[in-house]
Formats: C-alpha cells, sequence, structure tokens
C-alpha cells in the first residue's frame, strides 16, 4: 500500500508540504554562492545591501526553490519508491498542484530577476531553463550521471557566483571571477554525485543513469571526491601564481581537512555519503569564501 492511500484525499496541498517541496536546506549553496560573488566583485555589499539581499534571496528560496519544486513533479514516480513520504507521492500537494507551483515560481524568478538589471535578470533565464532541462521530458539531463550532476554544480556555484559579481559590478566580472567561479562550479559536480547515493534503488529501477547507478557506489565515490579535488588543487596554485599565499594556504588546509572526511566516507560510501554531504560540502563552500575575498582586489587580467 503506498502512502498515499492511507490518508484521505486532499483537494488543495498542505502549507507545510508546500514547504517542503521547496527544499530550504539545498537553498544554501546558490545563497551562498551568489555572496561569494558580491564579496568577489570588490564592491561594498553594505553600499549595495538592497541588491545583495534580493539576489540572496532570489538564488535560494525563488530560483532553487522552483527547481526543487519542477525536479519532485518530474520525479513524482521515482520518489514514490525511494520516498514515498514526499509531498507529491504521499498525496499531502494532490493532483497537479505540484507543476503549478513550479510554474508559478519560475514566473516569480523573472519577475524579481527583472529587478537586478540586465545580468541578473539573464542569468534569471538561465537557471529557470537550466531547472526545467535538468528535470523534464523530454530533455531530463538527470538521466545522465554526467550531464545531469553538472548542470546542476554550474547552477548553483558558478551561476550565482558570476550573477553575484556582475549585479554589483554592473558590468562583466573579473577572469579571476569567471576562472574560480567555474571551477568550484564543475567541482560542485562530485557534491551532486554524492547527493545521487540516496535515489540509488529509485534511480535503477527507473532507468537514471547516475554514477552510483552506472559505476557503483564505491568506484563514483571515488570520482566523485576526484571531481572535487582538482578544481580546488588548480584554485590553491592560481592563488599562488595570483600572489596570494595566505589564501592559498587557506584553501589549502580546508581542502586537507576534506581529505580526512573522504578516507571516513570511502569505508562505507553508500552509507557515509550523507555525513560527508554534511560535513566534507562545509569544508569545500569554506574555500569558495576564503578566495572570493583573495581575489576582491585583484586587477583586472
Amino acid at each position: 500500500m503506498s502512502v498515499s492511500e492511507t490518508i484521505p484525499s486532499r483537494r488543495y496541498p498542505e502549507p507545510v508540504a508546500m514547504l517542503r517541496l521547496i527544499k530550504p536546506i539545498t537553498w544554501f549553496p546558490p545563497m551562498w554562492a551568489y555572496l561569494c560573488g558580491v564579496i568577489s566583485s570588490g564592491v561594498s555589499p553594505a553600499e549595495n545591501l538592497p541588491l545583495v539581499l534580493l539576489g540572496v534571496v532570489l538564488a535560494g528560496p525563488i530560483v532553487c526553490g522552483m527547481s526543487q519544486a519542477a525536479n519532485d513533479w518530474c520525479d513524482r514516480h521515482v520518489d514514490a519508491i525511494n520516498e514515498p513520504d514526499r509531498p507529491i507521492p504521499s498525496g499531502r500537494i494532490p493532483g497537479r498542484w505540484g507543476l503549478w507551483i513550479a510554474l508559478a515560481m519560475s514566473a516569480i524568478s523573472l519577475a524579481v530577476g527583472w529587478q537586478l538589471g540586465p545580468w541578473g535578470f539573464g542569468a534569471t533565464i538561465l537557471g529557470v531553463l537550466a531547472a526545467w532541462a535538468y528535470s523534464v521530458e523530454p530533455v531530463r539531463l538527470k538521466r545522465s550521471g554526467w550531464w545531469g550532476p553538472g548542470l546542476v554544480g554550474l547552477s548553483y556555484e558558478t551561476l550565482p557566483w558570476v550573477t553575484g559579481a556582475a549585479v554589483l559590478s554592473a558590468g562583466a566580472p573579473s577572469m579571476p571571477v569567471l576562472i574560480v567561479a567555474l571551477l568550484y562550479g564543475l567541482g560542485a559536480h562530485g557534491i551532486m554525485t554524492l547527493n545521487d547515493f540516496k535515489a540509488l534503488e529509485g534511480d535503477r529501477q527507473m532507468g537514471v543513469n547516475s554514477l552510483p547507478v552506472t559505476l557503483g557506489p564505491e568506484k563514483a565515490a571515488k570520482v566523485a571526491c576526484l571531481v572535487m579535488t582538482a578544481p580546488q588543487v588548480i584554485v590553491i596554485v592560481l592563488l599562488m601564481m595570483w600572489d596570494r599565499p595566505f589564501h592559498a594556504a587557506g584553501v589549502a588546509a580546508v581542502l586537507a581537512l576534506q581529505f580526512w572526511a573522504m578516507t571516513v566516507m570511502f569505508k562505507d560510501p553508500k552509507g557515509k555519503a550523507p555525513w560527508y554531504n554534511g560535513t566534507g560540502v562545509l569544508l569545500y563552500v569554506s574555500g569558495m569564501m576564503i578566495t572570493a575575498f583573495a581575489i576582491r582586489t585583484l586587477e583586472v587580467l
């Protein structure tokens, strides 16, 4: 018996279920990346507080929340296997309400993005398109263990970072900003791969070829860690080249702690992947902010 069969049929969504649908816990990475962009721009955040706050809200609750609603709607059949207590398969968000919420938030995203000027609006369009391309048929890049996590990593880290820098600079970000934002977005592919471990069984049954499905948990964990590590090593080298040795040492320190967390995860990749997502990822994003402070005073290359 499914969860939806054990509760009365509803006409309207539960408010708490609507909040769960947009997953507040997932808002942090793009909000943090936007703040990294703000810092790396070299422009005073205090003098541009409305743009900072609006961008953070757009990156997190609105665009990221919309992407979660769209993903849950498109994944409702997979979730019925993996996590039947989620809002849509459980019936707490009935009928097509999940789709209507995702579409409404897409429109809200564009309306708010318009307030951030051409750079912010353009980035919002890309973010909305990426969210739907990840989840919806026939594109559904989520089916690929390479393209799906790559798109999410770039959307969660690179895009908001570049947007934050561009909005405050009122123009194109500097080359160092673009380089490090791209590197950290590429590294986030590994984070997204580890996040796929929780849906392993459902993905296998529904034909979603995540790396844990195609490579197996052990090999997928090693690939994910390699993908996360390589960009950070490049960032350390770049910071040394840009005469930022103390910041380079800071990034190296958080990377060393990630190595320790990786060794813990390798003992039980499937069981420890969620733990790493709460430990190693915090260290990863700490390195992002260290890097943002390092490049905020660099001259444009």
